[in-house]
């Protein structure tokens, strides 16, 4: 199993606690947002105390920050821009994927409309990338600012993610003639409080007739062509870094000593 962890740690120095979540589920690539860590430390910290291995992976973007046990020759960019790193993975041994790693404007930046059009260029851009790598075996993983039933991830010219494998299954669907392939999302799965995790990955509110207060902006979607290699019981929202809560005591992220944001951790069998 390879293992990923994502987590937009907002800009502050969190080494020790992401040092900690490396170790506790022993991740194999590391994806940060609004990483505001020294590399150089990062390194130190991630290769020493038991962990050994992690290497930077260097990218043209900006808002991603990729740390992974493997080569970075291994993890080369094919595609990128402002938001959105594309990386081809060619590991020994297994067959090619691609990792797409994003981190879209936020609700204070742009409107419902600029969000729907950052998604259709998004999925633009994942769409060149699988004809530049020949394949469509992809992850697209990272902090949207979307949730997962919102106009930009779900309609079939924005990333057209669905929420059941057996829809995803089905590859595309044909909408006026044009083909429109799918991603299955399933972080609709962990929306809600039934599995005793936190409901969401952002919490938010303000006094307004709609606040859904718990939101899913941090996400990960598999191409179809990845499913029978995505073991879902391994997909969660981490509460804790092995050591201490990520949450503060009303039960929301804590965003003074951690971040407002709580990580993801999924794997992909080799």
């Amino acid at each position: 199993m390879i293992t990923f962890l994502f987590w937009n740690i907002g800009g502050r120095d969190l080494t020790e606690r992401v040092r900690r979540l490396a170790r506790t589920h022993r991740v194999d690539v590391l994806i940060l947002c609004e990483c505001g860590m020294a590399m150089e430390k990062l390194l130190s910290a991630l290769n020493s105390a038991g962990g050994s291995g992690y290497l930077y992976s260097r990218g043209l973007c900006q808002r991603v920050t990729i740390v992974s046990r493997f080569a970075p020759e291994l993890m080369t960019p094919i595609k990128e821009s402002d938001y959105l790193t594309v990386r081809n993975m060619r590991l020994p041994g297994m067959q090619d994927l691609l990792l797409a790693a994003a981190h879209m404007p936020s609700k204070r930046e742009w409107s419902d409309a600029d969000q729907v059009f950052g998604c259709v260029s998004l999925a633009e851009d994942v769409l060149h990338a699988e004809r530049l790598a020949g394949h469509s075996r992809t992850l697209l993983v990272g902090d949207l600012n979307m949730n997962p039933f919102e106009d930009g991830i779900v309609s079939a010219k924005g990333l057209h993610g669905v929420m059941t494998q057996q829809i995803a299954g089905r590859r595309s669907r044909i909408i006026k003639g044009k083909k429109y392939d799918f991603f299955y999302n399933p972080m609709w799965g962990l929306f809600g409080d039934r599995n005793q995790r936190p409901a969401g990955t952002y919490y938010y509110t303000k006094s307004v007739p709609k606040a859904y207060f718990w939101n899913m902006f941090d996400q990960v979607m598999v191409r179809p062509d990845l499913l029978e290699r995505f073991p879902q019981n391994e997909l969660a929202i981490l509460d804790h870094d092995g050591m201490e809560t990520l949450l503060d005591a009303s039960g929301k992220p804590d965003g003074r000593k951690s971040s407002d944001h709580l990580p993801v951790k999924f794997q992909l069998s080799v």
